[in-house]
């Protein structure tokens, strides 16, 4: 049952149904995959980084380093970074020198 009406000018109202964004671990308690797909791509290869717990922005935030580092395009999707290109070995070594725990 929800809140009708309330005197508090305070008074915020948080609904059950809006998810919460999970704290973001630190870089050696994540457990990230790193893989290369081209189904439903035309073709074309594309590096995937997937398993990152933590809040949104934080996720865009590697994406953006680990794409700025190797050079290339690429964005954040439903929770994984896509890098352009095949680019395993790269994303993976970088990764790794940060602290995170990845293959």
């Amino acid at each position: 049952m929800g809140v009708v009406y309330s005197t508090n000018p305070a008074f915020e109202y948080v609904y059950e149904d809006e998810p919460q964004e999970e704290a973001t671990l630190p870089p050696a308690q994540q457990q990230l995959r790193v893989r290369v797909e081209s189904h439903h791509r035309g073709g074309k290869r594309v590096t995937v980084v997937s398993g990152f717990v933590g809040t949104k922005d934080d996720l865009e935030a590697l994406g953006k380093r680990l794409r700025t580092r190797v050079g290339t395009g690429g964005s954040v999707v439903d929770g994984e970074i896509l890098v352009q290109g095949d680019q395993r070995e790269k994303v993976l070594q970088l990764l790794l020198a940060d602290g995170y725990r990845a293959k």
